[in-house]
């Protein structure tokens, strides 16, 4: 699997959100989060829950360990 980089990416695109959108609703610069998506760096675990909350996904979606993008359980939340 390639891993969760493209992933980011992709789950943005699909939010049809920016870079610079997203960055602004995260509050961090967009090289840091470029970095993310081009594999440069590896997002805090933090930064994961947070983009797995946002686009309603399971973090082993985001990670590449599944296909599927299972919804979160919005009780759990």
């Amino acid at each position: 699997m390639a891993g969760y980089y493209p992933r980011l990416r992709d789950l943005r695109e699909d939010a049809d959100l920016s870079q610079t959108a997203l960055v602004n609703e995260l509050g961090m610069h967009k090289t840091t989060y470029t970095n993310y998506e081009q594999g440069k760096r590896e997002p805090p675990f933090s930064l994961i829950i947070r983009l797995a909350k946002r686009y309603n996904v399971s973090i082993d979606y985001i990670a590449g360990l599944t296909n599927t993008p299972t919804p979160l359980d919005k009780k759990k939340k």
